[in-house]
């Protein structure tokens, strides 16, 4: 960041003062902060300050402070770090901040200060020999897909050829600044694409949400209704089809119910023969047989 300091002595006015009608914007402006907060108004008076001259000037900076019981070191602070106040006098008619970040720089923004120099000065913030123009390279001005841009004290003007600017530039020097519509100098709605909207070119329509209606009742061939069937819908409290089978088992006579059907079962089932050389188990019994290797 480059060194700020306040412009020589020899072009300093004496004294500083807000004419009327700022004097009662920046009482009211002090007025919006709470007691004990109204320091925090040191921004918006030095900006409107530079309004009114063209640029802050060391008179205006103690002549604030005094407004707002601050040191003159905490406004000259504030007047030196923030590049937006100008510390020196400035083209009266036109002061050109012209963008040079990458996006405006791709776009032809180096033509654009090639001609500041041939127009107005070689030097930047070195106003012209008529004191009515002056011109500085600056960062991003927030308009980069309007590239390349410049801005005129509040005003920007975007997509911008070197012809265009020039002819901006002889406007303001002629004094009908005014007479220059802001913005975009093509055709082009602020930030819209060049040639019209691509996309989202019809009216959106508004969707509502499809009730689903309940089936309507089958007829029987009787004429009876027969209620709509919920094939292949779970049935969360269906009983199960195996009763034996039920797990876990929870209460002591469930258990004693299902081992006496089990019991009940096997029993009718006969015996059942096991492999070869193995014991055979007589179901009817409820007891195994031994074999008679083992008598």
């Amino acid at each position: 960041m480059s060194v700020r300091r306040l412009a020589e002595e020899n072009v300093q006015p004496q004294r500083f003062a807000f004419n009327e009608g700022n004097a009662s914007w920046a009482q009211a402006t002090i007025n919006k902060y709470p007691k004990g907060r109204e320091q925090s108004a040191v921004i918006p008076l030095l900006m409107r300050a530079q309004e009114q001259d063209g640029w802050v000037t060391k008179a205006a900076i103690e002549s604030i402070a005094d407004m707002l019981s601050m040191p003159y070191i905490r406004v000259l602070e504030v007047a030196t770090f923030y590049t937006q106040f100008q510390l020196k006098p400035v083209g009266t008619r036109a002061h050109v901040q012209v963008c040079g970040t990458t996006p405006c720089m791709l776009r032809g923004s180096e033509e654009l200060i090639s001609l500041c120099k041939q127009r107005i000065h070689s030097q930047p913030l070195t106003p012209n020999a008529a004191g009515t123009l002056s011109w500085e390279e600056v960062e991003c001005q927030g308009a980069c897909v309007n590239a390349p841009m410049v801005m005129i004290f509040k005003d920007t003007f975007e997509d911008l050829t070197v012809e265009r600017l020039e002819q901006i530039i002889d406007s303001f020097e002629a004094g009908k600044g005014v007479d220059i519509v802001p913005g975009p100098q093509i055709e082009r709605v602020f930030s819209a694409p060049i040639g019209g909207l691509t996309t989202l070119t019809e009216e959106p329509k508004p969707q509502r949400n499809q009730v689903t209606e309940a089936p309507v009742p089958v007829a029987e061939a009787d004429g009876a209704s027969v209620p709509p069937t919920n094939a292949g819908r779970a049935k969360p409290d269906a009983p199960e089809a195996d009763p034996t089978v039920k797990t876990p088992v929870t209460a002591k006579g469930e258990a004693a119910a299902n081992t006496k059907k089990t019991g009940a079962e096997t029993k009718d089932a006969g015996p059942v023969d096991t492999p070869e050389g193995g014991p055979k188990t007589d179901l009817t019994a409820g007891a195994k047989t031994p074999s008679p290797e083992t008598k």
